[in-house]
């Protein structure tokens, strides 16, 4: 085993420690991948935070891009110097849900406690969400990496590996949107803007950003919302009725963990439309909701992880957009950040403002 630098969370609701851990070499399937960057996404915090619970000791972070060091056995046509995204998504390739074309809801267990992360005493350590990579070097499976052009900057690449992925897979693959249809996105953060933009690529007619700033709500015009509406309003509901030209949405985009956003998804709804669930509430949060409604109205609740991505295609379809012009990538960090002051990062990241912190590591 090496050891690398890493920002361990120690206690739930603490600071993170910068710490020398141990990581083991890559086996059957797997490849190490030294970082260049890694995204600070809102599920980290929430780990951080013991909101959905956990072992501790662990490292998160999930959003990351990197260049290949070290490959074991079995592990496709990767090969050191290979630039590759690094993402959650630890796919076996063959049980029912990855066959079924759904990779995101891998249903073959993986234990991240016994992973490849060691304390330097030799302890338990969580590969937390089977990445790790608040941390110098990662060990995953070549089924979580996607090969990327040399020439893309990495901080740009890690946005793909979870946020982006996640707003814009949401819109296309699980709202299967078509062109002329009219969407609501509840929260205009990092996966919201997202959200809006795969809307847009997607052909849709309206786009009604929905967040409880007016700064927040100028940013989601630039990315494509055509109207943006307070959800501070007594029933923002009817605001965006109003701009959707006195009709429902076709479809609902969660895109915050938030009780009060899901309670009051529906209500943006019009006949037919779907409500699609993305952002993840705290383990326990319970929201309620009048099924009656939604039966006579056809309505519907789905749940989307990840987007529904296949991220081997995925992925470089949303490079090429970005290539052409039509998905924003530059415009969506908000602060570049060294692994010593991910602590700081990661504040800022609380205070809403933020879209996304990226950590850049140096490598010289």
């Amino acid at each position: 085993m090496q050891s690398i630098k890493a920002a361990v969370c120690r206690a739930f609701g603490e600071p993170l420690v910068i710490e020398d851990i141990l990581i083991a070499p890559p086996g059957m399937g797997e490849v190490e991948v030294t970082l260049d960057a890694v995204a600070i996404c809102h599920s980290d915090i929430s780990f951080a935070s013991g909101a959905w619970g956990g072992h501790l000791p662990a490292v998160y972070g999930h959003e990351a891009a990197g260049i290949i060091s070290a490959v074991g056995d079995g592990a496709g046509d990767f090969r050191i110097g290979d630039h590759v995204v690094v993402t959650l998504i630890r796919a076996c390739g063959s049980c029912p849900s990855c066959a079924g074309g759904k990779p995101t809801v891998c249903e073959t267990p993986y234990d991240t406690i016994n992973g490849p992360l060691r304390t330097v005493d030799g302890g338990p350590l969580e590969q937390a969400m089977a990445c790790g990579a608040f941390a110098e070097k990662v060990v995953v499976s070549h089924r979580q990496i996607v090969r990327i052009p040399e020439t893309l900057p990495k901080d740009l690449a890690s946005l793909l590996s979870c946020g982006v992925i996640t707003g814009v897979g949401a819109a296309v693959n699980a709202a299967e949107l078509r062109p002329g249809q009219d969407v609501v996105v509840i929260g205009a953060g990092g996966v919201g803007l997202n959200a809006i933009q795969g809307a847009r690529i997607a052909g849709a007619r309206r786009i009604v950003a929905v967040d409880m700033t007016e700064d927040k709500l100028d940013i989601a015009m630039e990315f494509g919302a055509t109207h943006g509406v307070l959800a501070s309003l007594k029933q923002p509901w009817k605001a965006a009725y109003k701009a959707l030209g006195g009709r429902g949405a076709d479809a609902v985009l969660i895109t915050v963990g938030a009780i009060r956003a899901y309670d009051q998804a529906p209500r943006y709804l019009g006949s037919g439309g779907k409500a699609i669930m993305i952002g993840m509430p705290h383990s326990g949060d319970m929201s309620s909701y009048e099924p009656v409604v939604l039966a006579a109205l056809g309505q519907g609740l789905i749940g989307s992880k990840m987007g529904d991505v296949v991220i081997q295609r995925d992925i470089p379809w949303m490079i090429d957009l970005y290539e052409q012009g039509r998905l924003k990538l530059d415009e969506l960090i908000s602060g570049r950040w060294a692994l010593s002051q991910i602590n700081e990062a990661i504040e800022d990241t609380k205070t809403g403002a933020a879209k996304r912190n990226v950590i850049l590591f140096n490598h010289d």
